[in-house]
């Protein structure tokens, strides 16, 4: 009885190294595949920004045309600036001194280009 109580007592119990690499690899797995698909979230969602962000300058400019009682082109570039200085858009420091212009792509979408020099 008395070596029954001893071989319990000094039974050793843990993980062998085959478990624990076993567990690091399927974390690894893990992470291999939930990396890129959070970088895809994020590239995705700084895309569907900066398209609102343009449609939010175009209405701005719309709008102060409107107020002033011009017609809109959309076929000129549309300068920023002038926009803050009124009151239509809001100031924003990766704005500054840029211009957006506005074309229809091949596929007949709007393609928004935010350039820091005015095209001619």
């Amino acid at each position: 009885m008395r070596n029954k109580i001893k071989q319990l007592l000094n039974k050793e119990e843990g993980f062998t190294l085959v478990e624990l690499l076993a567990v690091l690899a399927i974390l690894a797995l893990i992470v291999g595949i939930a990396v890129p698909m959070i970088g895809n979230v994020v590239s995705n969602s700084q895309t569907k920004a900066d398209a609102a962000q343009s449609e939010l300058i175009v209405n701005a400019a719309q709008l102060q045309a409107v107020e002033a009682g011009t017609k809109f082109d959309a076929s000129k570039a549309i300068d920023i600036d002038p926009l803050v200085n009124a009151g239509y858009l809001e100031s924003d420091p990766e704005l500054k001194g840029k211009t957006l212009t506005v074309t229809t792509g091949t596929d007949g979408k709007k393609v928004y280009t935010l350039s820091t020099t005015p095209p001619k």
